[in-house]
């Protein structure tokens, strides 16, 4: 825990050494005494934890030295300590900003160590608050959270910059695994929600029937299976942030429900009629273009509006140059660190051979490579055939083998499948196709 330092301000020798041989029983008590306010005072820079001020003083007084030390530094903790029980006295400095006053008899050494004891607990508290404040800052800044310099992505910096200081709605686009959540939670740990909760739901990943329920929350008997109240992710995330991923997967009839929280900022739990206000940041993220789905008549151009607020387009690895470099070597340190494993380093040729690739997975397909090939090299240097590429995608070559257009269609559907988790529903999307059709080759070709 380290050491509390502690000044003692007292003009009778025999009483200051008294204070510090009851203090010393403590180890992490530091005592620096002082025979009058004015010593004190030119030493506040060392910053104490507390300081326990005789109330009549040669020079300076106690009540005078209190005054200056409080507006001087206001987190030091004074305790004022007289050889007359004034009850008046007493509650004039407390009302001036002392912790305690404490008068000079046989009870007093029990009574400042119980003082200093709250005083320290509530002072160590504060240090590891503001130290897990520190480590959640640095944690989720945007430069280690979203590493790279490409000019793209410095654009993209920019734009989060601005969403800072406001509550305006973010949407953020960009294919799979182009870090669409880690803008989500940069932007709300830097804001003024951040010390407020940070809520993310897989809008894709909720059946249907389950998504009013999940976003509000139903009330105890609403339906089959609601055995109890629940608050929904909104009241979860209440003052602070609800992060809606791959929003395009939400259907029309939510939609209209949505757009009605958004307007009235309110909420109605499942099996309720009573009206819940909420205070929530809404960010959005989404693989797919909602200006398209507009158009197509698939998503509300009411709700679109409403969400957009302030559009981020996340770029694809591909179209970020050497950042996927900068990016390998993160995660090879990475993977490194987490696994207790002597430190790894690419050669030239295998940062050649990630340069070249395109990574159609994104950042998220390069960070399972580079943990493999740390896994699968041999010595200290990472090799060329360590860096499993080929295998992962058939579809990169599939021009070149001479197939049916029936084989091709499955070899297709199978790389869809694979990229997007064997979510159907998105592989439709993606493909322009019914979701029917999607599930008709599943069963055919046993998918």
């Amino acid at each position: 825990m380290g050491t509390s330092l502690i000044f003692i301000v007292e003009d009778d020798s025999w009483y200051a050494d008294l204070l510090e041989y009851n203090l010393k029983m403590n180890p992490e008590y530091e005592i620096v005494k002082f025979s009058n306010a004015e010593d004190c005072l030119q030493n506040l820079y060392k910053r104490p934890m507390a300081i326990t001020l005789d109330y009549s003083l040669p020079g300076l007084s106690g009540r005078e030295a209190l005054t200056l030390i409080n507006k001087i530094n206001p987190a030091i903790q004074v305790i004022m300590i007289s050889g007359q029980e004034d009850i008046t006295t007493a509650i004039d400095l407390l009302k001036e900003g002392a912790y305690d006053y404490i008068v000079k008899n046989e009870n007093a050494p029990k009574r400042l160590w119980r003082a200093l004891t709250n005083i320290q607990e509530t002072y160590q508290l504060k240090k590891e608050n503001e130290t897990l404040k520190e480590a959640v800052t640095e944690k989720y800044s945007f430069s280690s959270l979203i590493i790279g310099q490409c000019p793209p992505l410095k654009s993209v910096f920019a734009l989060m910059q601005k969403a800072l200081n406001n509550n305006i709605s973010v949407s953020v686009y960009g294919e799979t695994g182009t870090g669409k959540d880690l803008v989500a939670k940069a932007l709300h740990y830097n804001s003024a929600r951040g010390k407020y909760p940070f809520v993310a739901i897989n809008v894709s990943a909720i059946p249907a029937d389950l998504i009013e329920s999940e976003l509000f929350g139903h009330e105890k008997g609403a339906f089959t299976g609601a055995i109890a109240q629940r608050i929904g992710k909104f009241e979860e995330a209440n003052k602070g942030t609800l992060f809606l991923d791959e929003i395009s997967e939400m259907d029309m009839n939510m939609q209209s429900k949505m757009l009605r929280v958004l307007q009235e900022r309110e909420i109605i739990r499942v099996g309720s009629n009573k009206q819940v206000k909420i205070d929530v940041r809404i960010i959005t993220a989404s693989n797919r273009d909602l200006a398209v789905m507009v158009k197509e008549g698939t998503f509300r151009m009411d709700l679109y509006y409403r969400l957009m607020g302030l559009p981020i387009s996340l770029p694809p690895l591909r179209e970020r140059g050497s950042d996927v470099l900068l990016l390998a070597n993160y995660f090879v340190q990475l993977f490194c660190k987490e696994n207790d494993l002597p430190l790894k380093t690419l050669s030239s040729d295998s940062q050649k051979k990630i340069l070249a690739y395109r990574f159609p997975g994104n950042i998220r397909e390069l960070k399972s490579i580079i943990e493999l090939s740390v896994i699968l090299s041999e010595g200290n240097i990472i090799l060329p055939d360590d860096i499993q590429i080929q295998h992962l995608h058939e579809g990169d070559n599939i021009l070149e083998q001479e197939l049916t257009m029936e084989e091709y269609n499955v070899k297709i559907l199978k790389h869809f499948l694979k990229n997007y988790n064997k979510n159907a529903v998105l592989v439709a999307g993606k493909l322009d196709i019914s979701k029917a059709t999607v599930y008709r080759m599943i069963s055919k070709y046993n998918l």
